[in-house]
C-alpha cells in the first residue's frame, strides 16, 4: 500500500480535474468565456512538463556523478513522459488559440518557442537512439540534456515576455489577475498540475521497470551464450 498510494491519488485527482474542469464555476470574461477551462488543461500540462524537465536534468546530473545507469534510465523515461506532456499542451494549446485568436498557430513569440523547445527534447531522444554503447549513450545524451534545459527555460519562460507576445503576461501584456485566476480556478488548477506531475511520474515508472527487465534479461542471455 505503500508503494501504491501516490497512483491511487493520481488518479483520484485527475477525475477531479477532468469533471469539475467541465462542470465547475469560472469566471466569466470577455473573449476568452468558457474556454478558460483550458487553463487546467494546457496551462497546468506544461507547468507539470517543465518540473519533469528539470528532474530530469537532475538525475542527468548524478548520472555524470556517480555513473550510475539507473539515473540514466531515469532522466530518459521522466524526459520522454515530459516530452509526451509538451505535445499534449500545444495540442490544447492550438484549440485554445483558434477560439481565442481566430488562428490555431499563430505568429506568436511563446508558440514558436514550444516548437524549437519540443524540437529540441526530439532530438535529445534521437541522439540517445545514436549510440549503441549504454554508457556511452548515458555520458552523451547526459550533457546534453542539462544544456537542454539551460535553453528551454529562457525560450519559454523569459524571451516572450520582451517582446511582443499574444499570451497573457508577456510582451506587456497583463496576466492573470485576482478576478482572471479566482479561488474557483485554483481550486481544479493546482490539483491539475499535481496529478499531471504524478502521471507522468507513473509512466516513466513503468517504462522504467520495462527497461531494467529488457537489461536483466539481456544480460543472462549473453552469460547463456544465446545472444
Amino acid at each position: 500500500m505503500r508503494k501504491i498510494w501516490w497512483k491511487i491519488l493520481c488518479v483520484v485527482i485527475i477525475f477531479y480535474v477532468i469533471i469539475w474542469g467541465f462542470i465547475g464555476p469560472v469566471p466569466r470574461l470577455a473573449i476568452i468565456n468558457e474556454s478558460i477551462r483550458n487553463t487546467y488543461f494546457h496551462v497546468a500540462l506544461w507547468l507539470a512538463m517543465t518540473t519533469l524537465l528539470l528532474l530530469s536534468m537532475v538525475f542527468s546530473i548524478r548520472y555524470l556523478m556517480k555513473g550510475n545507469i539507473k539515473d540514466d534510465d531515469i532522466a530518459s523515461e521522466v524526459a520522454k513522459a515530459a516530452i509526451f506532456f509538451g505535445i499534449l499542451g500545444c495540442l490544447t494549446g492550438s484549440v485554445w488559440a483558434n477560439y481565442t485568436w481566430g488562428d490555431p498557430w499563430p505568429n506568436d513569440p511563446k508558440l514558436n518557442g514550444a516548437a524549437v523547445g519540443i524540437l529540441i527534447y526530439l532530438a535529445y531522444l534521437l541522439l540517445r537512439s545514436s549510440f549503441e554503447d549504454e554508457q556511452r549513450r548515458a555520458r552523451i545524451s547526459s550533457v546534453y540534456n542539462i544544456f537542454a534545459f539551460a535553453v528551454f527555460i529562457p525560450i519559454i519562460y523569459i524571451l516572450p515576455r520582451l517582446t511582443d507576445s499574444l499570451h497573457p503576461g508577456s510582451g506587456g501584456n497583463s496576466t492573470f489577475g485576482s478576478y482572471d485566476f479566482d479561488n474557483n480556478i485554483r481550486r481544479v488548477f493546482y490539483p491539475a498540475v499535481i496529478g499531471y506531475i504524478l502521471l507522468g511520474l507513473w509512466i516513466a515508472e513503468l517504462r522504467i521497470r520495462i527497461k531494467q527487465i529488457n537489461r536483466v534479461r539481456e544480460e543472462a542471455l549473453i552469460e547463456s551464450g544465446k545472444l
